[in-house]
Protein backbone atom coordinates (compact mmCIF):
# COMPACT_ATOMS: atom_id res chain seq x y z
CA UNK A 1 0.00 0.00 0.00
CA UNK A 2 1.73 3.49 -0.65
CA UNK A 3 2.35 5.66 1.95
CA UNK A 4 0.57 8.59 2.34
CA UNK A 5 1.05 12.54 2.36
CA UNK A 6 -1.04 15.47 1.32
CA UNK A 7 -1.22 19.46 0.99
CA UNK A 8 -3.51 20.72 3.53
CA UNK A 9 -4.37 24.25 2.58
CA UNK A 10 -7.18 26.54 2.08
CA UNK A 11 -8.40 26.96 -1.03
CA UNK A 12 -6.05 23.85 -1.77
CA UNK A 13 -7.76 22.66 -5.31
CA UNK A 14 -5.74 24.72 -7.11
CA UNK A 15 -2.31 23.26 -5.92
CA UNK A 16 0.12 21.68 -8.31
CA UNK A 17 1.97 19.92 -6.08
CA UNK A 18 0.17 16.42 -5.93
CA UNK A 19 1.19 16.13 -9.72
CA UNK A 20 4.68 17.44 -8.49
CA UNK A 21 5.58 14.82 -5.85
CA UNK A 22 4.13 12.53 -8.26
CA UNK A 23 6.70 13.04 -10.70
CA UNK A 24 8.67 12.96 -8.25
CA UNK A 25 8.36 9.39 -7.06
CA UNK A 26 8.07 8.08 -10.59
CA UNK A 27 11.71 8.98 -10.69
CA UNK A 28 12.83 7.76 -7.69
CA UNK A 29 11.47 4.87 -7.71
CA UNK A 30 8.98 5.77 -4.50
CA UNK A 31 5.72 4.33 -3.98
CA UNK A 32 3.26 7.31 -2.46
CA UNK A 33 0.07 8.42 -2.55
CA UNK A 34 -0.33 12.26 -2.59
CA UNK A 35 -3.70 14.10 -1.71
CA UNK A 36 -5.15 17.28 -1.63
CA UNK A 37 -6.75 18.08 1.73
CA UNK A 38 -8.98 21.28 1.68
CA UNK A 39 -9.27 22.19 5.92
CA UNK A 40 -11.80 24.55 7.21
CA UNK A 41 -10.48 27.31 8.29
CA UNK A 42 -11.23 26.78 11.81
CA UNK A 43 -10.75 23.41 11.82
CA UNK A 44 -7.17 23.06 10.82
CA UNK A 45 -6.04 20.81 13.96
CA UNK A 46 -8.62 18.77 13.51
CA UNK A 47 -8.16 17.70 9.56
CA UNK A 48 -4.50 17.18 10.46
CA UNK A 49 -5.56 15.02 13.27
CA UNK A 50 -8.11 12.82 10.63
CA UNK A 51 -5.49 12.78 8.05
CA UNK A 52 -2.58 11.18 10.80
CA UNK A 53 -5.40 8.86 12.09
CA UNK A 54 -5.51 7.79 8.99
CA UNK A 55 -2.04 7.11 8.36
CA UNK A 56 -0.80 9.84 6.96
CA UNK A 57 3.23 10.13 7.53
CA UNK A 58 3.55 13.89 5.99
CA UNK A 59 1.80 16.71 5.05
CA UNK A 60 2.84 19.96 3.21
CA UNK A 61 1.10 23.16 4.66
CA UNK A 62 -0.24 26.01 2.45
CA UNK A 63 -2.20 29.19 3.04
CA UNK A 64 -3.28 30.22 5.58
CA UNK A 65 -1.99 27.77 7.98
CA UNK A 66 1.72 27.64 8.08
CA UNK A 67 1.38 29.28 11.84
CA UNK A 68 -0.97 26.83 12.93
CA UNK A 69 1.03 24.32 11.72
CA UNK A 70 3.82 25.94 13.89
CA UNK A 71 1.74 25.76 16.65
CA UNK A 72 0.57 22.06 15.96
CA UNK A 73 4.27 20.56 15.75
CA UNK A 74 6.08 18.57 19.12
CA UNK A 75 9.18 18.68 17.38
CA UNK A 76 10.66 21.78 15.13
CA UNK A 77 14.13 22.19 13.03
CA UNK A 78 15.92 24.96 13.39
CA UNK A 79 14.58 26.41 10.11
CA UNK A 80 10.87 26.13 11.50
CA UNK A 81 12.25 27.88 14.62
CA UNK A 82 13.45 30.86 12.90
CA UNK A 83 10.79 31.08 10.91
CA UNK A 84 7.72 30.92 13.39
CA UNK A 85 6.29 29.08 10.31
CA UNK A 86 5.95 25.21 8.75
CA UNK A 87 5.58 24.13 5.74
CA UNK A 88 6.53 20.55 5.82
CA UNK A 89 5.23 18.03 8.47
CA UNK A 90 6.35 14.84 9.38
CA UNK A 91 3.80 12.51 10.78
CA UNK A 92 5.11 9.02 11.94
CA UNK A 93 7.27 9.82 14.74
CA UNK A 94 6.65 10.48 18.02
CA UNK A 95 5.54 13.87 17.94
CA UNK A 96 4.49 16.11 14.99
CA UNK A 97 8.24 17.17 13.37
CA UNK A 98 8.15 20.24 11.19
CA UNK A 99 10.24 22.00 8.72
CA UNK A 100 10.39 25.06 6.51
CA UNK A 101 11.34 24.53 3.28
CA UNK A 102 10.08 28.00 1.69
CA UNK A 103 13.48 29.47 2.03
CA UNK A 104 16.36 26.94 0.59
CA UNK A 105 13.29 26.53 -2.51
CA UNK A 106 13.12 30.14 -3.09
CA UNK A 107 17.45 30.50 -3.04
CA UNK A 108 17.67 27.46 -5.17
CA UNK A 109 15.37 28.37 -7.65
CA UNK A 110 17.12 32.08 -7.48
CA UNK A 111 20.35 30.86 -8.18
CA UNK A 112 20.33 27.58 -9.54
CA UNK A 113 17.46 28.27 -11.89
CA UNK A 114 17.24 31.69 -12.81
CA UNK A 115 21.43 32.76 -12.07
CA UNK A 116 21.16 35.14 -10.04
CA UNK A 117 23.08 36.25 -6.58
CA UNK A 118 22.48 37.72 -4.02
CA UNK A 119 25.27 38.96 -2.85
CA UNK A 120 25.74 42.61 -2.15
CA UNK A 121 22.27 43.57 -3.72
CA UNK A 122 18.93 45.20 -2.11
CA UNK A 123 16.06 43.23 -1.96
CA UNK A 124 12.80 44.06 -0.74
CA UNK A 125 10.62 41.75 0.84
CA UNK A 126 6.71 42.57 0.11
CA UNK A 127 4.54 40.90 3.30
CA UNK A 128 5.20 39.59 6.63
CA UNK A 129 2.79 36.65 7.08
CA UNK A 130 3.46 33.04 6.93
CA UNK A 131 5.61 32.83 3.62
CA UNK A 132 7.60 35.90 4.18
CA UNK A 133 8.35 34.79 7.33
CA UNK A 134 9.69 31.16 5.76
CA UNK A 135 12.35 33.02 3.72
CA UNK A 136 13.25 36.22 5.51
CA UNK A 137 16.32 34.08 7.20
CA UNK A 138 17.27 32.35 4.39
CA UNK A 139 17.57 35.84 2.46
CA UNK A 140 19.19 37.49 5.13
CA UNK A 141 21.69 35.12 5.60
CA UNK A 142 22.56 34.88 1.54
CA UNK A 143 24.47 38.06 1.62
CA UNK A 144 22.17 41.18 0.72
CA UNK A 145 23.55 44.63 1.24
CA UNK A 146 20.30 45.35 2.79
CA UNK A 147 16.49 43.62 3.23
CA UNK A 148 13.78 45.20 3.68
CA UNK A 149 10.59 44.27 4.66
CA UNK A 150 7.47 46.21 3.47
CA UNK A 151 4.07 45.20 4.93
CA UNK A 152 0.75 47.53 5.08
CA UNK A 153 0.63 47.36 8.70
CA UNK A 154 4.03 48.53 9.94
CA UNK A 155 4.61 47.37 12.90
CA UNK A 156 3.91 43.61 11.89
CA UNK A 157 7.02 43.83 9.68
CA UNK A 158 9.15 45.48 12.45
CA UNK A 159 8.45 42.95 14.55
CA UNK A 160 9.53 40.40 11.86
CA UNK A 161 12.58 41.71 11.39
CA UNK A 162 13.23 42.47 15.18
CA UNK A 163 14.13 38.94 15.22
CA UNK A 164 16.88 39.34 13.28
CA UNK A 165 18.82 41.93 15.26
CA UNK A 166 21.62 40.79 13.26
CA UNK A 167 21.16 40.91 10.17
CA UNK A 168 21.09 43.74 7.24
CA UNK A 169 16.90 44.41 7.91
CA UNK A 170 14.87 47.26 7.86
CA UNK A 171 10.97 47.26 8.18
CA UNK A 172 8.68 50.11 7.10
CA UNK A 173 5.26 50.67 5.81
CA UNK A 174 5.13 50.86 2.19
CA UNK A 175 4.64 55.09 1.68
CA UNK A 176 8.34 54.71 3.28
CA UNK A 177 9.76 53.33 -0.12
CA UNK A 178 9.40 56.35 -2.17
CA UNK A 179 12.82 57.24 -3.63
CA UNK A 180 14.28 53.90 -2.89
CA UNK A 181 15.13 50.99 -5.29
CA UNK A 182 15.55 47.58 -5.19
CA UNK A 183 17.87 44.53 -7.18
CA UNK A 184 15.85 42.10 -6.04
CA UNK A 185 11.61 43.01 -5.23
CA UNK A 186 9.98 39.77 -3.85
CA UNK A 187 6.23 39.77 -3.49
CA UNK A 188 5.25 37.22 -0.43
CA UNK A 189 1.41 38.91 0.47
CA UNK A 190 -1.57 37.46 -0.74
CA UNK A 191 -2.77 40.44 -2.95
CA UNK A 192 -2.21 38.20 -6.29
CA UNK A 193 -4.39 35.52 -4.77
CA UNK A 194 -6.96 38.66 -5.06
CA UNK A 195 -6.21 40.54 -8.27
CA UNK A 196 -5.16 43.47 -6.09
CA UNK A 197 -1.44 45.44 -6.02
CA UNK A 198 0.47 46.68 -3.12
CA UNK A 199 0.58 50.72 -2.84
CA UNK A 200 4.26 50.63 -4.91
CA UNK A 201 5.25 53.85 -5.48
CA UNK A 202 7.30 54.40 -9.22
CA UNK A 203 11.28 54.13 -9.48
CA UNK A 204 11.13 50.85 -7.22
CA UNK A 205 13.23 48.47 -9.55
CA UNK A 206 17.19 49.56 -9.90
CA UNK A 207 18.19 48.21 -13.83
CA UNK A 208 18.68 44.77 -14.63
CA UNK A 209 16.33 44.09 -11.54
CA UNK A 210 14.03 41.01 -11.10
CA UNK A 211 10.81 40.94 -9.41
CA UNK A 212 9.57 37.48 -8.01
CA UNK A 213 6.06 36.57 -7.14
CA UNK A 214 5.96 34.02 -4.78
CA UNK A 215 2.83 33.02 -6.38
CA UNK A 216 2.86 30.76 -9.17
CA UNK A 217 0.65 29.97 -11.98
CA UNK A 218 -0.84 33.24 -12.63
CA UNK A 219 0.01 36.75 -14.03
CA UNK A 220 -0.39 38.74 -11.14
CA UNK A 221 -1.04 42.90 -11.20
CA UNK A 222 2.34 42.87 -9.65
CA UNK A 223 3.66 40.88 -12.00
CA UNK A 224 2.20 42.92 -14.68
CA UNK A 225 3.56 46.42 -12.83
CA UNK A 226 7.02 45.48 -12.96
CA UNK A 227 7.12 44.63 -16.56
CA UNK A 228 5.16 47.69 -17.38
CA UNK A 229 8.44 49.75 -15.62
CA UNK A 230 11.00 47.39 -17.33
CA UNK A 231 12.07 44.59 -14.79
CA UNK A 232 12.18 41.33 -15.47
CA UNK A 233 9.82 39.15 -13.36
CA UNK A 234 9.07 35.09 -12.60
CA UNK A 235 6.46 33.92 -10.88
CA UNK A 236 6.91 31.50 -7.91
CA UNK A 237 6.79 27.89 -9.72
CA UNK A 238 10.21 27.43 -9.56
CA UNK A 239 10.19 27.69 -5.44
CA UNK A 240 7.11 25.52 -5.40
CA UNK A 241 9.37 22.99 -7.23
CA UNK A 242 12.47 23.35 -4.98
CA UNK A 243 10.58 23.74 -1.63
CA UNK A 244 8.74 20.16 -3.15
CA UNK A 245 12.07 18.65 -3.78
CA UNK A 246 13.63 19.21 -0.12
CA UNK A 247 9.97 17.75 1.19
CA UNK A 248 10.51 15.01 -0.34
CA UNK A 249 14.14 14.17 0.68
CA UNK A 250 12.69 14.94 4.37
CA UNK A 251 10.15 12.24 4.17
CA UNK A 252 12.13 10.00 2.19
CA UNK A 253 16.02 10.26 2.32
CA UNK A 254 15.83 10.55 -1.80
CA UNK A 255 17.24 14.34 -3.25
CA UNK A 256 14.75 14.21 -6.61
CA UNK A 257 16.02 16.29 -9.59
CA UNK A 258 14.16 19.28 -10.55
CA UNK A 259 14.74 20.72 -13.87
CA UNK A 260 12.15 18.51 -15.81
CA UNK A 261 9.73 18.68 -13.26
CA UNK A 262 9.99 22.81 -13.63
CA UNK A 263 10.31 22.33 -17.01
CA UNK A 264 6.91 20.62 -17.55
CA UNK A 265 5.57 22.62 -14.89
CA UNK A 266 5.75 25.84 -16.92
CA UNK A 267 4.95 24.09 -20.18
CA UNK A 268 1.67 23.31 -18.66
Amino acid sequence: MPDRYAVIGNPVAHSRSPWIHAQFARATGQDIDYLRIEAPLDAFAHALDEFRAAGGRGANITLPFKEQAFRYCGELSARACEARAVNTLVLDRGAPYGDNTDGVGLLRDLSVNLGRTLVGKRVLLMGAGGAAQGVVGPLAAAGVAQLVIANRTPQRARALAARFPAAPLEACGYDALAGEAFDLVINATSAGITGSLPPLPPGLFRPGALVYDLLYGRDTAFLAFARAAGAATCDGSGMLVEQAAESFFIWRGVRPATAAVLAALRAG
